[in-house]
């Protein structure tokens, strides 16, 4: 048995056959009890790993600046200015087709994993700032 399998940890899905789960405590074969998962957003459930390391690397890849420089990689949640969502927009769409070209078998300009991930990129920063204004409004 590994330490983590003796620690209770092997099962990532939640309690084992041996684990009783009502409607409002979870009870462990270890002892150990949690308030059942129910109502509670799944983030791991809701994101990939894989996905998520594809999108981080390729953000690393693009913290370089035309100058040289180094952005932070939180640089993009300032803003891209009055224009921020045209800008988000213009982009989103030039990777989109390009991606669209290579769903057809022509050649991208990049790769399709980093179009892929360009639309990701775009469509949060695009959401970020509408949500951002959502916040404020409620203020």
């Amino acid at each position: 048995m590994t330490a983590m399998e003796d620690a209770g940890l092997k099962n990532h899905s939640g309690p084992k056959k041996t684990d009783v789960e009502d409607k409002v405590i979870r009870t462990f074969s270890t002892g150990a009890t949690r308030d059942t998962s129910t109502g509670k957003l799944d983030y791991e459930a809701f994101e990939s790993p894989i996905v998520f390391k594809s999108y981080a690397q390729y953000l690393n890849k693009h913290r370089t600046a035309s100058d040289g420089s180094l952005r932070d990689g939180d640089n993009w949640q300032k803003l891209f200015g009055e224009k921020h969502y045209d800008v988000c927009m213009k982009s989103m769409m030039r990777h989109m087709v390009d991606t669209w070209l290579q769903h057809r078998g022509f050649k991208g300009e990049q790769s399709l994993e980093d179009d892929l991930n360009a639309i990701i990129f775009n469509a949060k920063a695009y959401l970020y700032a509408l949500l951002l204004k959502k916040e404020k409004e409620k203020q």
